[in-house]
């Protein structure tokens, strides 16, 4: 995005705006991380300084499109997260770039399980 005000020009990058998506993302109930993509072998799981992995962007004078790979916790409605995914993230795009999200398609690549915590001692009843 690049803004011409009588006082200058204001540049949003396009790795500001990745990035802003990233975390809107991560933010969401019930994804679990965001995808490196299949392409680069195994889906890796990132999160927080790597926000802008699996978060493809084309920002545009005002508008912007964002294409989001994410992995989901398993047993969520997986339509639920991803309709509310779309909502964050472009709310948060929208709100700190002024920038229209004209699109948020998001891929969904992979689904987490929980993993089983250690068994704690069970106090016995007496």
């Amino acid at each position: 995005m690049t803004e011409d005000l009588q006082t200058g020009i204001i540049r949003i990058s396009d790795d500001v705006v990745a990035t802003i998506a990233g975390l809107a993302a991560l933010e969401t109930p019930g994804i679990a991380a965001m995808s490196g993509g299949i392409s680069e072998g195994l889906a890796k799981r990132l999160s927080g300084k790597n926000a802008q992995k699996g978060v493809s962007v084309e920002v545009g004078q005002l508008e912007a499109a964002i294409d989001l790979r994410i992995i989901v916790h398993y047993g969520i409605p997986i339509q639920e997260v991803c309709r509310q995914l779309q909502l964050n993230v472009r709310e948060s795009v929208e709100n700190m770039t002024g920038l229209q999200v004209v699109e948020v398609n998001v891929k969904v690549e992979g689904v987490a399980f929980k993993e089983e915590e250690p068994d704690e001692p069970q106090q016995r009843l007496k």
